[in-house]
């Protein structure tokens, strides 16, 4: 995958040059493995420097990267061809921004759901850019049911700028469908991990985010709302974007010290879209090494657990001159 990000561009120019030798060398039979493997150690040097300094709108920019791995990729390596797909809400019709099922991964049966964005245009319209209707949300409280029937634990991979905005989705219910899914996950008696896969994006993410634990890949974004909906709304100028991501503390890094996510996941240097073996093999270690302590528990225990997680959010202090008066 070429790179394409500004802040990637010392790197390209260093691959055009390692191109280049590598091509003389083969063309000419010149032996030049000696500076050939001086770039392409510095190369190396140069990705890990980048990648560990990077600002909260780079990071966001790779969040969006269109070739990031989406749900059904994670989905066809964990699963394979074990996967079953369900669709429709049974009320208004199917939601492809939405994708849910059950499937095998490392012999434990799950449900899965997940937003689905495209990796190309076309795909993004069919999939309306990861951004769910009303019916993409009650397919997922379809799927959510059947879990807690079958007793199977829910894997829910996040990934949307949001909720669909349209007039249409307004009139069909889009609140009540968000507040129905958050109500139903909190109360679910299955064990739910949520995984922040690319950008996580206001009530659309936390739909289908309320889990015993949440993690984010450490290249993926988490927020109430987009850097650009949010420099609109408090400086009315979109391209304060970037500042409005390093104020929103959106990086995995913030939101782990913040206490909002309970883990962060590795991945390939570059981002997730560089490999996605290695981005599925982190959620797949992080499954198995999760999961069996979640179905050890009572029923009981899993939703008070559940309960005090998301109601020990967030920290406030009396300033000393309320506490005095």
């Amino acid at each position: 995958m070429p790179l394409e990000f500004e802040f990637e561009r010392p790197i390209l120019e260093l691959e055009k040059r390692l191109r280049d030798l590598q091509s003389l060398s083969e063309e000419g039979h010149i032996d030049l493995s000696r500076e050939i493997n001086a770039i392409a150690s510095k190369i190396e040097a140069m990705k890990i420097d980048i990648f560990k300094n990077l600002e909260p709108w780079q990071v966001a920019q790779i969040a969006r990267h269109p070739q990031r791995p989406n749900t059904l990729d994670y989905i066809n390596i964990l699963c394979g061809d074990t996967f079953v797909e369900i669709h429709g809400d049974r009320e208004f019709h199917d939601d492809p921004a939405i994708v849910s099922g059950f499937g095998i991964i490392e012999g434990r049966a799950v449900a899965l759901i997940g937003h689905q964005k495209g990796h190309d245009t076309n795909e993004n319209l069919f999939r309306n850019f990861g951004m769910p209707q009303p019916e993409g949300f009650r397919k997922a409280q379809r799927l959510l049911r059947l879990a807690e029937k079958f007793k199977k634990p829910i894997i829910a991979f996040i990934d949307t700028p949001g909720a669909f905005p349209g007039i249409g989705a307004e009139e069909r219910g889009q609140c009540e469908a968000i507040a129905h899914n958050i109500m139903l996950m909190a109360r679910i008696k299955v064990p739910v991990l949520c995984f922040v896969i690319g950008e996580g994006g206001s009530g659309g993410a936390l739909a289908i985010g309320v889990g015993d634990r949440v993690f984010m890949l450490e290249n993926s974004v988490y927020s109430v709302i987009s850097p650009e909906g949010c420099a609109a709304i408090l400086w009315k100028d979109a391209s304060k974007a970037k500042d409005a991501a390093k104020a929103m503390r959106i990086v995995s890094s913030d939101l782990m010290s913040l206490g909002v996510i309970d883990g962060i996941l590795r991945e390939p240097i570059g981002g997730a879209h560089h490999d996605y073996e290695f981005a599925a093999t982190s959620v797949r270690e992080t499954i198995s090494t999760h999961l069996p302590v979640l179905q050890a528990m009572t029923q009981n225990d899993l939703l008070e657990r559940r309960y005090k997680k998301f109601r020990s959010m967030g920290k406030f202090k009396i300033s000393p001159e309320i506490e005095d008066a």
